[in-house]
């Protein structure tokens, strides 16, 4: 498995672990008095995200980020849906230099 394949596989899973964790297990914690939602999906949510902002750094390369592009991939990292929305636009492998990609119809 490629790192850009890895990415996209972490940065899915940790936009999910996110939304558990904030919907369903901090619900369950306060409304329903059970702190065990939050003991198990807090520390997958936390592996999960510190593996996607590592992984961050590693396809920065290839798939040629500017710093202003890592810079939100980062922050995008502490909303809870904006790892979606990066998996979909911005982790697609770039075209090899010099050659260009077709362009669509509109």
């Amino acid at each position: 498995m490629d790192i850009v394949r890895a990415f996209r596989l972490v940065s899915i899973a940790e936009a999910v672990s996110f939304l558990v964790l904030l919907l369903i297990a901090m619900p369950l914690k306060y409304m329903a008095d059970a702190p065990a939602a939050v003991q198990i999906t807090g520390p997958i949510h936390g592996i999960l995200f510190l593996g996607y902002v590592g992984l961050v750094f590693f396809v920065r390369e290839p798939l040629r980020w500017d710093a202003k592009r890592t810079v939100l991939a980062l922050g995008a990292s502490v909303l809870p849906v904006a790892p979606f929305f990066v998996e979909h636009f911005w982790a697609r492998p770039a075209a090899p230099v010099g050659e260009r990609r077709p362009m669509t119809s509109v």
